[in-house]
């Protein structure tokens, strides 16, 4: 079965839950990736993460989250569509060691000067929208609190984040506090503060190893089976990542001829890696040959065309 986000609203409209566990996607994202275990959790996390928020995203477009910073680990990012399509990635300081215990304050904001970097997209197709950036320090000890910070401080939504990773899953819950629809009446905010403030007691027992080994159903069965939920139809998750072989080939043929049949002397192939996924690719003498034989037999290009 292909990993699914699922969403439910309590019945006052006051307050959304959202769960995702995801083990295909996250299977596909590491099968070219070695990271240590301590930085595997942090990515894996900020993955879930960046599920549930971009599911609730109003545009065709992307979100990217980033975590950016001055120790041994320099970028984490993930960067999810509207369509919950996938990637994600993490960049390590060369020179630097990665302890056992890292955590997200050692491993990424050694110095003080780590950033947490939001990013919405709209894509090219939508003229009428311009892309947003949120800088802000990289406060909190885990993901979750650094993202419900932000939430709270930048978008001025009360959210509640539980995430938590191994090698094997990647898995999350959302609580969020939604804006008033139109009335304003105190006894309809008394209903929604009360509303919020049991689901988050409920959604505060939960239990690390329940969010990691529960299907969805039965986790929120678990923790709001005294709850009339309204429950949505489920959106499914892909990890999906644009490099391909053909990608590759276009960028040998700019390096040009020369740059490649130097590359081979000392060597029978070439080897390169997607800088973003880590997915493999090798190209060998024949290969390359076949490269700018192919160059020769296409059409030159008009260049009022070439974008």
């Amino acid at each position: 079965m292909t990993d699914q986000l699922k969403k439910y609203l309590f019945q006052d409209h006051s307050t959304r839950v959202q769960a995702v566990n995801l083990t295909q996607s996250w299977q596909t994202g590491l099968a070219h990736q070695s990271y240590p275990e301590c930085v595997q959790r942090l990515l894996g996390e900020l993955m879930s993460a960046a599920v549930l928020l971009a599911a609730n995203i109003k545009f065709d477009g992307s979100l990217v989250l980033q975590l950016q910073g001055d120790g041994p680990v320099a970028l984490i990012v993930v960067e999810c569509g509207s369509d919950l399509s996938i990637r994600a990635t993490a960049t390590l300081r060369e020179g630097h060691d990665i302890p056992a215990d890292g955590t997200l304050q050692s491993l990424l904001n050694a110095h003080g000067q780590g950033r947490f970097i939001v990013v919405l997209d709209p894509g090219k197709d939508a003229t009428h929208l311009q892309p947003y950036q949120g800088i802000v320090p990289l406060e909190g000890d885990t993901v979750a609190q650094v993202l419900e910070l932000y939430m709270r401080n930048s978008e001025q939504l009360e959210t509640r984040l539980w995430l938590a990773a191994t090698p094997q899953v990647s898995a999350g819950m959302l609580l969020q506090r939604l804006p008033g629809h139109g009335g304003t009446a105190g006894a309809e905010v008394a209903d929604a503060e009360t509303t919020w403030e049991r689901a988050s007691i409920l959604a505060d027992t939960i239990k690390q190893d329940e969010l990691l080994t529960l299907d969805t159903d039965s986790l929120i069965h678990r923790l709001f089976w005294e709850e009339d939920l309204i429950a949505f139809e489920p959106q499914a998750i892909r990890w999906w990542c644009p490099c391909s072989r053909e990608r590759v080939a276009n960028m040998l043929r700019m390096l040009g001829r020369d740059e490649i049949e130097s590359a081979l002397s000392d060597r029978d192939h070439i080897d390169i890696s997607c800088n973003f996924c880590g997915k493999p690719y090798q190209f060998d003498a024949v290969d390359c040959a076949g490269l700018f034989v192919e160059n020769l037999k296409t059409p030159k290009a008009d260049p009022g065309s070439v974008h």
